[in-house]
């Protein structure tokens, strides 16, 4: 148990400290910018896309953006129905991280690491945000190598091998573990991490690794349901809207997981990076699926919320 907890609490700790490190730079690169920006860029749904996709890339946090967004409502600045955008781009833009993993870049976390220490030793304000913002990614995949390292005394737990022997209801408890492991950890990204860790050491079968990302693209809504809870009706409204856009996806991608992990295998004969291309697919399709019907996607939000809202005209 000691070999699991001590990378997990390890790798957790690097992860969210990284991702804090950075945001923290951005913000005091680009705060009053990306708000803008988002503001400015979201008078229809494919902007909302475009710029909330782009945030995303920037902060590399769907929860970051969100709040952003949720801020901007509140401030009366954007309505609901322009969020739905923002939420739709925000889905892509997280995949960033789980594809830089698989390609390996992780390699070059210490020796941009040492950049950004000493660029934070300089007095210029932007370059001492820009070291932050450096160091903060750094520490983010050194986070990950950390949570990688847990897949090998994990594959050799029973009760996984009990759960991959299950061959009738594999998926389904691929998506519940998936579910309930990103719930816990709070980042999808993580979830992802340790899975593609288990699979390259042909841990698991391909199909329990991809139930495991479907799961975990419900896991994450967590973060944003807990965020919206003793807050406004729109913070409510856009935690739904992420909710159903994950949920509509994993209903859609559930009964082909057959076909996707074929479609992966010609991709690429690289098993982690055949998680991280189903990651991109579920993010793309679920997002370019949903964005031309923006405006009954987010009628139906407004019906499922708290006290809910009636359907825009």
């Amino acid at each position: 148990m000691r070999e699991i907890i001590i990378p997990l609490a390890t790798g957790m700790t690097l992860f969210l400290f990284g991702m804090k490190m950075m945001r923290l730079g951005l913000e005091r690169i680009s705060s009053q910018y990306l708000q803008q920006f988002l503001y400015r860029f979201t008078k229809t749904p494919y902007h909302g896309f475009f710029s909330g996709t782009i945030a995303t890339l920037l902060l590399q946090s769907s929860s970051a953006v969100t709040v952003i967004t949720i801020g901007l409502i509140n401030a009366g600045l954007i309505d609901f129905f322009q969020t739905i955008g923002i939420i739709l781009g925000t889905n892509v833009g997280t995949v960033v991280t789980v594809q830089l993993i698989a390609f390996n870049i992780g390699k070059w976390a210490v020796p941009a690491l040492l950049v950004g220490a000493m660029l934070i030793l300089f007095s210029n304000h932007k370059v001492r945000a820009t070291g932050l913002f450096i160091g903060g990614f750094s520490i983010i995949f050194l986070g990950m190598d950390a949570l990688q390292m847990i897949s090998v005394p994990i594959l050799r737990s029973s009760w996984l091998q009990s759960i991959v022997s299950l061959q009738e209801y594999q998926t389904m408890i691929g998506i519940l573990v998936g579910t309930l492991m990103t719930a816990l950890i709070q980042s999808s990204s993580a979830t992802i991490a340790m899975t593609m860790g288990m699979i390259y050491h042909n841990g698991i079968p391909l199909d329990f690794g991809l139930a495991i990302v479907l799961g975990a693209n419900i896991g994450t809504c967590f973060t944003a349901v807990l965020a919206s809870m003793g807050g406004s009706i729109e913070g409510k409204q856009v935690a739904i809207a992420h909710v159903l856009l994950n949920l509509l996806g994993v209903i859609l991608f559930y009964p082909f997981i057959p076909q996707f992990s074929e479609i992966v295998r010609v991709l690429t004969p690289y098993p982690a990076v055949q998680i991280a291309h189903f990651q991109l697919i579920f993010n793309l399709i679920s997002s370019l699926v949903v964005l031309p019907f923006a405006k009954p996607f987010a009628d139906l939000t407004l019906l499922l919320s708290p006290k809910g809202g009636s359907p825009q005209k």
